[in-house]
């Protein structure tokens, strides 16, 4: 399993976000880390987050720890992950809590 780390990809599995794309933006401690969507992109705002409530994917995007939402969405936009965010923002829980192994690839959509 993918470390959380800044920049990480992942998919929210808890609360009513669960199902959508958010990239971790700062590592809080061992059990929190700060993640955006961004809110116009994907619907996530930024916010505190239990890691536990995460399944990180094997993507990752080159941002600095704290990055604004504009420079993760600048940093989407060089990578192909763009229109897999736009496209994927929210995915079906029974793909969310599927092995990593057996989930749909993002760079497919």
């Amino acid at each position: 399993m993918p470390v959380v780390d800044v920049g990480r990809v992942c998919v929210k599995t808890r609360g009513r976000e669960a199902g959508r794309l958010c990239v971790v933006v700062d590592v809080i401690d061992k059990n929190f880390v700060l993640i955006t969507g961004p809110k116009t992109l994907t619907g996530v705002r930024r916010r505190r987050v239990n890691v536990r409530h995460l399944e990180p994917t094997d993507l990752k995007l080159d941002i600095s720890k704290g990055a604004s939402d504009k420079e993760v969405e600048a940093a989407l936009r060089k990578t192909k992950l763009y229109t897999a965010f736009k496209r994927a923002a929210r995915l079906p829980i029974e793909d969310v809590l599927k092995p990593a192994h057996e989930r749909p690839s993002l760079e497919s959509t």
